[in-house]
């Protein structure tokens, strides 16, 4: 399945911005590797794109179709070097930030502060009365 033609043209747009030149790519059509067996061995559907100026390079194997893979490489082309130019965070970094900001110990003074608010919690919860059974 192609991609759209309103796609091609805001990802051009979108190149243009970032000055990125198709002569400035250097595009190579390489086998995949991972599941898929036979099929994935045979056909050269791995796009891999450099970018001369910046050194930039992507590989890009999501898809099985060459010319969805060419697409999604140059928008990763362009995510990077947006990232670098204007310090832009893009969607994948700012979920690997926030998983290891989850996974990150808490300090000292911060599970202290959490135990006692559970500890005056606790307290409220015991002060109250339970539902008498009377019928």
């Amino acid at each position: 399945m192609p991609v759209n033609s309103e796609k091609q043209d805001a990802l051009k747009k979108r190149m243009e911005r970032l000055q990125i030149y198709e002569d400035d790519l250097v595009e190579k059509f390489i086998a995949g590797s991972g599941p898929g067996g036979q099929k994935i061995n045979k056909t050269a559907s791995c796009v891999y794109l450099k970018h001369l100026p910046s050194g930039l390079e992507v590989k890009c194997q999501k898809e099985r179709s060459r010319e969805l893979n060419r697409y999604r490489a140059r928008v990763l082309i362009c995510d990077k070097v947006a990232e670098i130019l204007f310090q832009e965070k893009t969607k994948k970094v700012q979920e690997r930030e926030k998983k290891r900001r989850q996974k990150q110990r808490r300090s000292r003074r911060t599970k202290q502060k959490m135990i006692e608010q559970k500890k005056r919690r606790s307290a409220i919860k015991t002060h109250r009365e339970h539902p008498s059974i009377d019928d």
